[in-house]
């Protein structure tokens, strides 16, 4: 069984009820859900879930507008969201990245996928709650990056980063299989001092790319959305 708590916040009673019969079928113990915007906040400041599946077009306030609320609410922007949307389009999906979603499923979906994927992103929240900015180094297979050194090793061999290379491969390794857009990962690296454009993150992940050499593969490309660090480094 999976002591986790997940909150489906869909507007549409009957996907709302397969999915809730799935996830109990899978072995999740408490399912909870919202058709609604404002009672979907409501649930989540008082159940305080482990994730979030949420609708991107619901009555009241919208998905993408209540994803923006949660993130900036302290106590609970820590909590991943998956948006669940029929839009399919590049710059809907960048959309509800951009507004904190931690992944995204298109309907109709595969229900065997979607538990995949909530069982995966829980696997990164709960990494990311380990990890917490204490540990120094990460390791994600044949790549190691010493974060108070600032120095990138390959298979134990020394690789020199830029400072911008050096943080865009540090913000992606951090959290294996989050999809970041070009937009989010400049707004994460930026600084007042030292200007950065979306073309110049294509640019550093190219050059990342080359100095990764054949383990070029850990860094994906999500077409017309941004960039991800695999999740299965080997």
């Amino acid at each position: 069984m999976i002591n986790k708590k997940v909150l489906i916040i869909e507007d549409d009673e009957d996907i709302q009820a397969v999915i809730q019969y799935n996830l109990r079928k899978a072995g999740f113990l408490g399912v909870f859900s919202a058709e609604d915007g404002l009672t979907g906040f409501k649930m989540t400041k008082e159940l305080k879930p482990n994730i979030i599946l949420l609708d991107l077009m619901l009555p009241g306030l919208d998905g993408i507008s209540l994803c923006r609320r949660l993130k900036s609410d302290d106590t609970l922007s820590a909590i991943p969201v998956i948006m669940i949307t029929a839009k399919s389009s590049e710059s809907d999906i960048v959309a509800g990245l951009e507004a904190g979603a931690d992944d995204y499923v298109v309907k109709p979906f595969s229900l065997k996928v979607l538990i995949a994927r909530i069982k995966s992103v829980l696997r990164r929240a709960e990494a990311a709650a380990l990890f917490n900015g204490q540990d120094s180094t990460i390791s994600r297979g044949a790549l190691t990056i010493d974060i108070d050194r600032r120095q990138v090793h390959i298979d134990g061999t020394p690789v020199t980063m830029t400072f911008s290379e050096f943080e865009v491969l540090l913000l992606l390794a951090r959290s294996p299989g989050r999809i970041f857009s070009r937009n989010q990962i400049v707004n994460r690296i930026k600084g007042d001092d030292y200007p950065v454009t979306e073309r110049a993150i294509d640019v550093q992940i190219v050059g990342l790319r080359k100095k990764l050499g054949d383990h070029a593969d850990l860094i994906e490309t999500v077409r017309g959305v941004g960039y991800r660090f695999t999740e299965h480094p080997e």
